[in-house]
């Protein structure tokens, strides 16, 4: 009967998991829904900000401090985006292990020279790579928990300025893209210098994957009752240098915080797959507890019934 207390024992404590992962689910789910829509309501001002900045440029005579390129950098950062909490299957592991291939890959002489840092948005980054010894600078734990434009921008703002004043050459952001709820997409991207290309009417690109970007982005533009705008020049005042001056380091923020609002949202998805995973474990579990429980039940009043017509027999003789 011990056997039998300890099996009922272990399935009453499996269906309290079963409740918290289940209650997480669905915690995680309407966090979810809320970094979705704000992930999908930047896209717009994103998209627009980048055919701006892309026009500006078309039309600069002078080369900004944000496009500067060193032929060998020496001084880089990297600034690594990860979670608070934990429960979210492989959302941190996964981006952490791609971080240090690069690193080693890429960056390794950096390291050697101690001319590479990292920033890691999330206690799960920083505790990951500050046990590896890894030259973490800052970190900034409960980014995320109350995400707003504002202090992105405040960190953004120090790191432009002191990529203008030399101190970075190169900065890359680390992050997971939210691509569905059931995946995330591991990305490594270079924020300073900025790197652009074009495409058709002035768009502006920093990679191949923002000329995709850019292309899905198109089908969130507004344009009015007449039709598709985008083909308007613009008239500049005083100037485009001196708005580009202004636009670009907004530019930069924009990025960062499109990286913010995936990595957000990627968050919330991860863990909800996780726990609904979790949830559908536990009533396996729970099954295969209970099927056990009836089977050493009835061997026991087995052996009960056994015991008894043995005794009835012996008394019977």
């Amino acid at each position: 009967m011990a056997n039998l207390r300890d099996i009922r024992d272990r399935i009453a404590s499996v269906k309290s998991t079963q409740q918290i992962t289940r209650a997480m689910k669905m915690v995680a789910a309407a966090r979810l829904r809320k970094a979705q829509e704000r992930m999908t309501d930047a896209r717009p001002y994103t998209y627009k900000l980048r055919e701006i900045v892309g026009r500006l440029i078309e039309k600069s005579e002078t080369v900004n401090p944000l496009f500067r390129k060193k032929e060998k950098p020496k001084n880089i950062l990297m600034l690594i985006m990860g979670s608070d909490r934990g429960l979210c299957g492989g959302f941190n592991n996964n981006l952490f292990r791609i971080v240090e291939n690069r690193i080693h890959e890429d960056f390794s002489e950096h390291l050697k020279e101690k001319t590479f840092s990292m920033i890691c948005f999330g206690k799960k980054a920083y505790d990951y790579f500050r046990v590896r010894k890894y030259p973490v600078i800052d970190h900034k734990t409960g980014f995320f928990e109350h995400l707003q434009y504002e202090q992105v921008a405040g960190v953004m703002n120090k790191i432009v300025d002191d990529f203008k004043s030399g101190t970075y050459d190169e900065v890359f952001i680390a992050y997971n893209e939210f691509k569905s709820v059931i995946a995330q997409r591991r990305r490594i991207e270079k924020l300073l210098p900025i790197d652009y290309e074009y495409e058709e009417k002035g768009d502006l690109v920093t990679s191949k994957k923002d000329m995709v970007k850019t292309r899905d982005l198109k089908k969130d533009k507004v344009t009015d009752k007449d039709g598709d705008l985008s083909d308007i020049d613009y008239l500049y005042e005083p100037d485009a240098d001196t708005i580009l001056d202004v636009v670009l380091p907004l530019f930069v923020n924009i990025q960062f915080w499109q990286a913010s609002l995936e990595s957000a949202a990627a968050e919330q998805g991860a863990r909800m797959t996780a726990m609904d995973s979790a949830t559908e474990n536990a009533g396996e579990i729970i099954n295969d507890l209970e099927l056990k429980y009836n089977q050493a039940r009835q061997a026991a009043i087995t052996k009960e019934i056994s015991e008894i017509v043995s005794g009835a027999e012996a008394l019977s003789e």
